[in-house]
């Protein structure tokens, strides 16, 4: 124990960790687009069942009653809210915070890179995340695929049409599996996290995911007449790098989604927060059409320095915070 006042990440990692700092605000610098910091308590707390919120407790004078608030799992809900002020484009690089999240991949409180293009489409988007990270990793050999795509090519099976009975039976061939879940999307995240994930390793932006996945993303069809989510993930060095959307415009849509997670929150009896409303208001105000992008800063940093630990691009990681 008398070597954790040390730093988990060493000096001349750190001197890297700046250069790519100065380097990713320069990139949207040359590109016009502003620089936002929100605050990271808020009174309402992310929606999303699969991501658990660090709470803390506001006090107007000690001893005083308490009141919740939620650290930010991300800067979204208020970088929109300033969208629909009519910011322009922006972006945030600052910190993220989420419950139980810690491991090789993962610490509680990481540095997260976000940013909305007014006016761009996902595609352009995805052009515009391709440009950053090859300013940052220098050029790579980029595949651009859809879901369906990087599906057929790594386990043969199509996962707009695929049984769970068959996602099961391809995750129990190599891991053991020994509960039920009779929603598709969790065998389908399972075979993308365990199967597909550790094998790209060169960057892939995989596009067209499915509907049920849409999150906050806009929902269409493909070329084939499948709804799919307009929404991307770019994956580099065998893990998730980065998760874009088209994003929702539709308040109702948007309310109605909030809803459906917290009622998915109190089925599975997962901790029910205040929901934030004020997006919705945001919405009903007027937002613009807009693409959106939230990128792991750490995990870009891990590539760039061939580091295979969060905790090596980090001053201090959640065992010496």
């Amino acid at each position: 124990m008398n070597n954790h006042w040390q730093p988990s990440a060493e000096i001349l990692t750190l001197r890297e960790r700046a250069k790519v700092l100065a380097q990713v605000r320069a990139f949207f610098a040359e590109r016009g687009v502003l620089e936002v910091d929100t605050q990271c308590m808020s009174h309402a707390a992310v929606s999303d069942p699969f991501i658990d919120s660090l709470e803390v407790s506001y006090q107007p004078y000690p001893g005083g009653d308490t009141q919740s608030l939620y650290l930010q799992s991300s800067p979204e809900y208020a970088m929109k809210r300033l969208l629909a002020a009519d910011s322009g484009p922006i972006y945030q690089l600052g910190k993220a915070f989420r419950n139980g999240e810690f491991g090789r991949l993962h610490n509680p409180e990481f540095t997260m890179l976000e940013w909305y293009r007014p006016r761009f489409s996902s595609r352009e988007l995805m052009d515009e995340v391709q440009a950053l990270v090859s300013e940052v990793l220098g050029q790579q050999h980029w595949e651009r695929l859809t879901y369906r795509e990087l599906f057929l090519q790594y386990v043969g099976l199509d996962p707009h049409t695929a049984s769970i009975k068959s996602l099961k039976a391809l995750l129990e061939s190599q891991f053991d599996m020994p509960f039920s879940d009779d929603r598709k999307d969790t065998w389908l995240e399972l075979v993308m996290s365990h199967l597909i994930e550790p094998k790209l390793i060169e960057p892939v932006l995989v596009y067209d995911f499915p509907a049920s996945q849409a999150a906050l993303a806009e929902v269409g069809t493909d070329s084939t007449g499948t709804l799919v989510a307009t929404r991307f993930e770019l994956y580099a060095g065998g893990m998730e790098l980065a998760n874009g959307y088209q994003e929702l415009r539709d308040p109702e849509e948007q309310a109605d989604r909030l809803q459906a997670d917290d009622q998915f929150r109190g089925q599975n009896g997962l901790p029910q927060r205040p929901l934030e409303t004020r997006l919705v208001a945001a919405l009903e105000a007027g937002f613009p059409n807009c693409s959106g992008v939230a990128l792991g800063f750490d995990r870009l940093l891990m590539i760039k320095l061939g580091l295979s630990s969060i905790q090596e691009v980090i001053p201090f990681a959640f065992d010496r915070a």
